[in-house]
């Protein structure tokens, strides 16, 4: 039974639809990326420091055919997004185990709910969207017009459904440790609510 989900959110522009790490797509739709390469639906995880050089290569020159830059977020803007989720989480009741929002792509670790992971991902994106905006931080401020504001997030999300206590620990360690990974500190937010276990005998889910 699926009782959570390690999900990644991206930003707009840092993964490509056909990225040598591999995507979540597998349709190009700006006809101009096509010229590098077909679409990579399966993602590899690969870090950027594992690719070639010609790989690397290409990524960039792909990025550049983008209508806007990629999106890196500084630590205000990291603030105004996690202070959108603890909006978004206490509206919806949701639970999120673990969350590590870093400059190009956000981890959390999410308990099963009664909306669909999709909906849940989408409803913390649009929260930390206007929490941002309200705090005049959004990445694309300079190409708003009349308050409409550039996608700063990636159209498509990484999923893993978690089924276990063992899965569902293992993803929380993983996300706990993802800021180390960049050389910056662990972070600790107070929408995030520490994991005790599944309860006992058979879970029901409405």
């Amino acid at each position: 039974m699926i009782h959570g989900y390690h999900v990644i959110l991206p930003m707009y522009g840092v993964w490509l639809p056909n990225d040598p790490r591999g995507s979540w797509c597998d349709v190009i739709w700006k006809w101009e990326l096509l010229r590098y390469g077909q679409p990579r639906p399966a993602p590899e995880r690969k870090a950027l420091g594992e690719l070639t050089a010609e790989e690397l290569k290409q990524r960039e020159a792909a990025a550049r055919e983008l209508r806007y830059p990629p999106v890196t977020l500084n630590e205000l803007q990291a603030k105004s997004i996690a202070d959108g989720f603890a909006e978004t989480t206490q509206k919806n009741n949701y639970t999120i185990w673990a969350c590590a929002i870093l400059p190009q792509h956000t981890h959390l670790v999410l308990a099963r709910h009664t909306y669909k992971v999709e909906q849940m991902a989408n409803l913390l994106k649009g929260g930390a969207t206007k929490r941002i905006i309200r705090d005049g931080q959004h990445p694309f401020t300079q190409y708003a017009s009349e308050n409409q504001y550039p996608r700063m997030w990636a159209e498509k999300r990484w999923k893993v459904y978690v089924d276990s206590e063992e899965q569902i620990q293992n993803a929380i360690h993983y996300v706990e440790l993802n800021p180390e990974e960049e050389g910056r500190p662990r972070q600790f937010w107070n929408f995030v609510t520490p994991f005790q276990g599944l309860p006992s005998g058979h879970v029901t889910y409405h």
